[in-house]
């Protein structure tokens, strides 16, 4: 079945200010730089017009982990995540794509920029789905949580940088 992600930001700005603050390739570093975890990375990036594609590595420390993780995955976790953005009409639609090292499952999700009166709304709606018998359904609910939690510090971020380079 798999937990949902439903999140939405909210940007003042035009769409191309917003869309660089989110996805140009200053912005991903760092934004990776601040919220990035452990050995945060920026593995490749491309930008061709109005599309972008990068991947990230963030790192996350075992000790960081709840115990009920912490007993089914050994070590630190091993984060990728790959996002995708396209010009679509008078907005961006995306792709994010997350795995996580030693876990049998993925999180997915759709993503759109689009201008809404004076500010651009940032939308990602997506699931996590983890396959271990018993204990999946905890897991995906508690990496649910950390994904908003990352969103909501993204979004905080993402406010700053606009403020700070207009």
């Amino acid at each position: 079945m798999g937990s949902r992600i439903e999140h939405r930001g909210e940007f003042s700005g035009t769409l191309a200010e917003v869309f660089l603050a989110v996805s140009g390739e200053e912005a991903v570093r760092a934004r990776l730089s601040a919220l990035g975890g452990d050995n945060g990375k920026l593995l490749s990036y491309t930008g061709e017009g109005d599309s972008v594609r990068y991947e990230l590595e963030h790192g996350i420390n075992a000790a960081r982990l709840p115990q009920a993780v912490r007993a089914l995955i050994k070590g630190d976790i091993i984060v990728r995540r790959t996002q995708t953005w396209q010009r679509s009409g008078e907005s961006y639609t995306g792709r994010t794509d997350v795995s996580v090292g030693g876990v049998p499952g993925e999180i997915g999700a759709q993503t759109s920029l689009a201008p809404s009166a004076e500010k651009v709304i940032f939308r990602t709606s997506g699931e996590v789905v983890v396959r271990i018998p018993l204990f999946g359904g905890r897991i995906e609910e508690f990496v649910s949580e950390q994904v908003t939690s990352l969103l909501r510090r993204e979004d905080e971020f993402t406010a700053q940088w606009l403020a700070d380079h207009r």
